[in-house]
């Protein structure tokens, strides 16, 4: 266990306020919450930030989200609990997280337009964005995970 390393959110606060406004107008766009959540919780697996893992997962259950499926995101290729439209945009989440080792390719961005409309693959790429930007500041200020209980 660690300690934060520094007060981000404050020494930063005007920075931290904007993008917790950004993070909030997505989660009140025009996708699904629980796609949202499900796309943070994947990108967040895809980086290894235990504290946005812990939020994510709490709020997917929170709304109402099965275990079964929260247990086997990360290997969502290999069962059919997940939709096609979930599965485009897991799928394009996977991919910009790792855009230094491959950009989305023209079949990606086909199978996202067979779900969703351009404004909501827009706001998509933003939720993948902004949750990105969160894990890193969470990982590198070792932002810590508090127990709720045993």
């Amino acid at each position: 266990m660690h300690s934060l390393r520094l007060p981000y959110f404050r020494l930063a606060a005007d920075a931290f306020k904007t993008l917790y406004s950004l993070s909030d107008l997505l989660a009140h766009g025009k996708l699904d919450r629980k796609l949202v959540e499900l796309v943070y919780l994947r990108v967040s697996q895809m980086n290894g930030c235990a504290y946005c893992l812990d939020m994510h997962a709490t709020e997917l259950r929170r709304l109402g989200e099965d275990s079964q499926r929260l247990d086997t995101v990360a290997g969502w290729r290999e069962c059919g609990f997940f939709s096609d439209a979930e599965r485009a945009a897991l799928d394009w989440a996977e991919s910009l997280t790792r855009i230094a080792d491959s950009a989305p390719d023209d079949a990606q961005f086909a199978a996202l337009q067979a779900h969703f409309d351009d404004a909501q693959i827009a706001e998509l790429t933003f939720v993948v964005a902004t949750i990105n930007a969160w894990n890193r500041i969470a990982i590198s200020m070792r932002q810590p995970v508090e127990r709720r209980s045993a």
